[in-house]
């Protein structure tokens, strides 16, 4: 299918959505203005049926082994489909997750997937949370399809998303793969004045942010092409976050203990009531090169200002620190010190890259049945 056409597409499912659940989808003429070409599988096309399927399943607590956990709930759609609250989300049984939560936001423009990039499609990166033993718990993939064979609301609904097909490892990576992939929000601020022409849409404090943006050479790893920005080289790179958060690991903690007060605490009394730390090397747990361990994968930077805490481990709570973290000697890749209107900027500029329909994508994914029967 020409990549047009998979935009086309894309739309039409979105609009379908949209208006089948009652939910404005807002004045932006292509919700996709600014994002790349999408890459969507040719053995799994983009149908409403299937949309409307994966919803179902990204949001039932039944699919995990306890029927506790789902998709959503590490993926908030109110949250830019990541976690605000924990730096690494809490799984099955109160097990922890070694890394932050990714938005899921524009997932259908990447080429791979996960922080260490292990996952080839989104179609395979399904099945890694639904079996993790410190996720949602399943035993087994054939767990999984009994689960969902013995729920009568399922009935019939992989059949007519799939032709006939029932629920397998393969139709239920791709209905959840198919509802992530509508989660397009570009024609941010950003995009309706860099490729559309509007000289107004961003303020003189958000063009001088991203100026610095650029001066900084921060597009380097967080690309803008001549069509389009990813806002992701899609590559893996150390950035010196991991070596940070060791050291701010030795350092006494502050624990809030109501509004305005806080207490300093040893880390050792912290440690004491966690499970131990986890090691987590990046990239280099897939590849096996040594060069790349603690690397990870550019995130993009669109929505930027909705997805806090930063970081593969969450480490970063706010944007603020993030800029201050790249201009410190922690970071491998540096910016110059900003001074206090700078940084103000370049923040400026970041919260500019919000899509236009955030708040309808979450809405809608919060609604069931938006596609009739």
């Amino acid at each position: 299918m020409p990549k047009s056409s998979l935009r086309a597409s894309i739309h039409a499912v979105l609009g379908a959505l949209f208006a089948a659940a009652g939910v404005y989808a807002g004045d932006a003429a292509s919700p996709t203005l600014g994002l790349p070409d999408l890459a969507i599988p040719v053995d799994n096309p983009i149908t409403p049926e299937k949309v409307a399927l994966g919803k179902k399943l990204f949001m039932d607590r039944r699919l995990s082994s306890n029927n506790t956990l789902s998709c959503a709930m590490c993926h908030v759609p109110e949250q830019g489909f990541t976690q605000n609250e924990l730096a690494t989300s809490v799984g099955f049984e109160g097990k922890s997750v070694r890394r932050n939560a990714p938005s899921l936001l524009n997932v259908a423009v990447h080429s791979s997937f996960q922080r260490d990039g292990a996952r080839p499609s989104l179609e395979a990166q399904v099945w890694g949370p639904l079996l993790a033993p410190n996720e949602m718990a399943n035993g087994s993939v054939e767990n999984v399809i009994a689960q969902i064979n013995s729920l009568p609301d399922y009935q019939g609904l992989f059949e007519q998303a799939f032709a006939g097909e029932g629920p397998s490892e393969i139709t239920v990576g791709q209905a959840i793969a198919s509802f992530e992939r509508t989660l397009l929000s570009g024609d941010s601020r950003f995009d309706r004045w860099y490729f559309g022409g509007e000289v107004d849409a961003l303020s003189p404090s958000e063009k001088a942010g991203f100026r610095m943006f650029i001066s900084a050479k921060c597009n380097v790893c967080h690309l803008i092409e001549e069509r389009a920005a990813p806002f992701t080289d899609n590559r893996f790179h150390n950035t010196g976050a991991h070596a940070a958060s060791q050291l701010k690991m030795s350092s006494p903690i502050s624990v809030q203990l109501a509004p305005g007060v806080t207490i300093e605490v040893a880390p050792s009394a912290i440690s004491n009531v966690l499970e131990p730390a986890q090691r987590d090397d990046g990239r280099f747990e897939v590849s096996g090169d040594p060069r790349d361990r603690h690397a990870f994968k550019t995130p993009s930077l669109r929505n930027v200002a909705l997805t806090a805490p930063y970081m593969h481990d969450g480490s970063l709570p706010s944007l603020a620190d993030v800029v201050a973290f790249y201009s410190s000697m922690a970071a491998n890749a540096k910016i110059p010190p900003l001074t206090k209107t700078a940084t103000s900027d370049l923040i400026a500029f970041l919260r500019a890259l919000t899509g236009s329909n955030v708040s309808e994508l979450a809405r809608s994914a919060r609604l069931t049945n938006a596609i009739k029967r």
